[in-house]
């Protein structure tokens, strides 16, 4: 099915803050990021909401693209653009 190129890709950013691990994350989302102007970033902390703290507790952080896990743990660059690349409109 092709995709709609009206379509946003949503990457969802699961982690908490003061983890260093999700900092480092975050640096190389960010990276990445800056070549995909039409990707939204959305964040969200497993501290505000208990579903996704028992979901994710031991893995964060977590990526999810257009509502799909990504990446647990460390983020690749090269497989997040290549990713992104495939899921962004418009690209």
């Amino acid at each position: 099915m092709p995709r709609n190129l009206d379509a946003v890709t949503r990457l969802t950013f699961i982690g908490k803050p003061k983890c260093h691990l999700c900092e480092d994350a975050h640096a190389v989302v960010d990276e990445v990021l800056a070549e995909f102007p039409q990707v939204e970033l959305v964040e969200r902390s497993i501290l505000d909401e208990p579903e996704l703290f028992e979901a994710y507790v031991e893995e964060i952080p977590v990526l999810l693209i257009d509502g799909e896990v990504h990446t647990i743990y460390r983020v690749d660059a090269g497989r997040l653009r290549t990713a992104l690349d495939a899921a962004a409109p418009g690209r």
